[in-house]
């Protein structure tokens, strides 16, 4: 049988942890809580679960943290919760069952992370294999019988063991600010980074947040290293800056050479939104109806839930002005 570390990093969660920990009871062989900087009952809430509740000093850098947790562990195997997931008594089930079962070769065990809270920031999904489980030392083997090399690739295992994400209220404000500061101090974002940046304005972001994203969507869309998704995401991000700026002459430019290179169902709504401000409601109609008909990049609701909704409104601001 497997030895497990729970790994956490905490702030502020005194009305979360315990429901988190209780559900992981007799599943961890030792439990490492670091606390980021709390200011309410958090690491009292910690103290009566983990024998020990570690200090660190936050530095907007959640890798670095957990880092600082994972450097911690003793034991085979690290399971890295957030306080605002918990194992339903199933999954609790099938994870003891893992524990006993688990082949020592399986260095990455998968998880399927369940969303089901209307706070998302960056997920277009309810359910979702995420890497949760992982082998705390690894081992290198060799492989092939000729040409012989190391196995590079981990081995990984998709369970059936189901995590649900239960947030109280959105995480997009600090992520959004943590992905702006980084992005200020001139850091070249990862495309995923790239990606999740963009993604999280259009599914939580504010006027403001897009408004304060451009200097670095603009500096992405010159950069000929970037890829032609990521090329794509700071084009959907600044066409809707300019839109926002009424600076359409711009706007209808970005648009056209996003639709013409790769359609998308944000630059379609965007269009859409373009013609109901300025009343052309018959070819506001014509781009919500698009956008219905074209795959999203960074938010789903592009394609389904909001034009819809613009749809009946076209329809009846169109009917309004007849009259």
């Amino acid at each position: 049988m497997i030895t497990i570390s729970v790994c956490m990093i905490v702030k502020n969660e005194e009305n979360r942890l315990a429901r988190c920990l209780d559900s992981l009871q007799g599943l961890w062989d030792e439990l490492v809580i670091v606390d980021t900087g709390s200011t309410d009952d958090t690491k009292k809430v910690a103290a009566k679960y983990a024998g020990r509740v570690y200090d660190y000093q936050w530095r907007d850098d959640f890798a670095h943290a957990r880092n600082y947790a994972f450097s911690l562990a003793q034991c085979d195997y690290i399971y890295a919760p957030d306080a605002d997931e918990i194992l339903e008594p199933a999954s609790r089930r099938k994870f003891l069952n893992l524990k006993q079962t688990l082949l020592p070769e399986v260095e990455i065990v998968q998880m399927i992370y369940v969303n089901r809270h209307a706070y998302r920031t960056t997920e277009n999904f309810e359910k979702d294999y995420r890497p949760k489980l992982f082998k705390r030392l690894r081992t290198f083997q060799w492989v092939d019988p000729v040409h012989e090399t190391i196995r590079l690739q981990p081995v990984v295992y998709d369970s059936d063991i189901e995590i649900l994400h239960l947030p109280d209220s959105s995480h997009a404000n600090r992520d959004i600010k943590i992905l702006k500061t980084v992005a200020q101090k001139g850091v070249r974002l990862s495309a995923r980074l790239h990606n999740m940046y963009a993604r999280e304005l259009f599914i939580a972001g504010t006027n403001q947040d897009f408004r304060e994203a451009e200097f670095f969507f603009r500096k992405s869309l010159q950069d000929a290293a970037r890829s032609q998704d990521e090329q794509m995401e700071a084009l959907c991000v600044l066409a809707r800056v300019n839109r926002l700026g009424k600076n359409y002459a711009e706007f209808l430019s970005l648009c056209l050479n996003g639709i013409a290179a790769a359609p998308c169902a944000e630059l379609c709504m965007e269009a859409g939104d373009y013609y109901m401000e300025i009343q052309d409601y018959k070819n506001a109609w014509d781009w919500y109806e698009n956008a219905r008909n074209t795959p999203a990049i960074l938010d789903i609701r592009c394609q389904e839930e909001f034009p819809a909704k613009k749809l009946a409104l076209c329809q009846e601001l169109a009917a309004a002005s007849e009259k």
